[in-house]
């Protein structure tokens, strides 16, 4: 039993095909090194909302990959995935991980 549409693959019904977020824009001019700055506060703070520890470094390193990488990983981490861009994930305990 899957998410609700989640697109069955290799006859497992928990995988759900992940696709590239759209692209992001601040609403201000920023440089590469406030957008890292940016990227690594979230990434520092985000298990603190709930979650493990170790689906948001999967979520991160997927999130840093090619697609057929981040799939990989993001099966194997055991990650639920509800929507397919990565911006609502669970844990295997129901813990919501919000990447956007």
């Amino acid at each position: 039993m899957g998410c609700t549409g989640s697109k069955r693959t290799r006859g497992d019904e928990n995988v759900k095909k992940i696709r590239k977020p759209k692209p992001w824009k601040h609403s201000e001019p920023i440089t590469r090194t406030q957008l890292k700055q940016m990227r690594d506060e979230f990434w520092d703070t985000a298990p603190h909302y709930g979650g493990q520890r170790e689906i948001w470094d999967a979520l991160r390193v997927a999130a840093e990959s090619e697609l057929t990488h981040a799939q990989a990983i993001i099966n194997s981490a055991g990650v639920i995935v509800q929507n397919d861009d990565l911006t609502i994930c669970y844990d295997e305990r129901g813990a919501k991980s919000l990447t956007n």
